[in-house]
C-alpha cells in the first residue's frame, strides 16, 4: 500500500494544537497590527525623509510595537488577576473592538480605534514620530493589545505563550521591513492593491472577531458549544 508523504505531513500539521495556535496567533496579532494599513499614514510622516531616517523611524516604530505587546503578552494573567477581570468578559469586549476594526477596514480605511486625525497631524509634525504615535497608538493600538490578551488568557501551556511572543517579534520585523521600505511596498502594490489587501485582513478579522465574541459566550455558559 502507498501514501503520499506530503500528505500524511499536511494532515498531521493540520491536527497539531500547536500549529493551530501558532496559526492563530499569528494571524490574529498580524491583522490587529496591519504594517500595510499604516502605510498612507507613514508616508505621509515621513515626507521628504531620506531613505536613511525613513528606515530608522520604522525601526523605532516596530521596536516600540515590540515592546509593547510583549509587555502585555508577559504580564496579562497578572492584569486579568489584579483586575478581578475574566475570560470570557474580555473575549466578548476585545470581539466587539476587533469587530469595528474589522468593519473599518473592509471600506480600506484605518479605524479611528488604531488612529485618528488628530495623532495624524502631530505626528506630520514631529521631528520624531517613530514612537509615539508611530509605535503606539498607530501599530500597538487597543486592538492588537485586546488580542494580545485574550490569546494569552487562553494559553495554557509554556509553547502557547512562546508561540504569542514569537507571533508578536514576526509581526514587528514584518512591520519593519513594510515600512521600512515603505517607498517601494508602495509602488509595488500601489494604492488600489493596498486597498485590496486592507479590505481582505478586514473581512479576516471581522470572522475572527464573531469568533471571540461566540468563545466568551460558550465560556459563559450562554450558548452550547458548536
Amino acid at each position: 500500500m502507498s501514501f503520499d508523504a506530503h500528505t500524511v505531513s499536511f494532515a498531521v500539521l493540520e491536527k497539531s494544537a500547536y500549529v493551530r495556535f501558532s496559526v492563530l496567533a499569528l494571524s490574529s496579532i498580524f491583522f490587529l497590527v496591519d504594517p500595510f494599513a499604516a502605510l498612507p499614514t507613514f508616508l505621509a510622516v515621513t515626507a521628504g525623509a531620506d531613505a536613511h531616517r525613513r528606515r530608522k523611524m520604522a525601526w523605532k516604530a516596530s521596536v516600540t510595537a515590540l515592546v509593547v505587546l510583549s509587555a502585555f503578552a508577559v504580564a496579562g494573567q497578572y492584569i486579568f488577576r489584579m483586575f478581578g477581570i475574566t475570560l470570557p468578559a474580555f473575549e466578548i469586549a476585545g470581539g466587539i473592538i476587533l469587530l469595528l476594526i474589522g468593519l473599518d477596514m473592509l471600506e480600506a480605511k484605518r479605524s479611528p480605534t488604531q488612529e485618528s486625525t488628530e495623532e495624524t497631524t502631530e505626528a506630520a509634525q514631529k521631528e520624531d514620530a517613530g514612537i509615539v504615535p508611530l509605535g503606539i497608538p498607530m501599530l500597538a493600538g487597543p486592538g492588537s493589545i485586546t488580542s494580545v490578551m485574550v490569546l494569552v488568557g487562553q494559553a495554557q501551556t509554556k509553547w502557547q505563550m512562546v508561540a504569542i511572543l514569537m507571533s508578536i517579534f514576526i509581526t514587528a520585523a514584518i512591520c519593519y521591513l513594510v515600512l521600512g521600505n515603505s517607498d517601494r511596498v508602495a509602488r509595488a502594490m500601489g494604492d488600489t492593491g493596498v486597498r485590496i489587501l486592507v479590505r481582505i485582513m478586514g473581512l479576516l478579522l471581522v470572522a475572527l472577531a464573531v469568533q471571540y465574541f461566540v468563545n466568551g459566550l460558550v465560556d459563559l455558559g450562554v450558548i452550547a458549544k458548536p
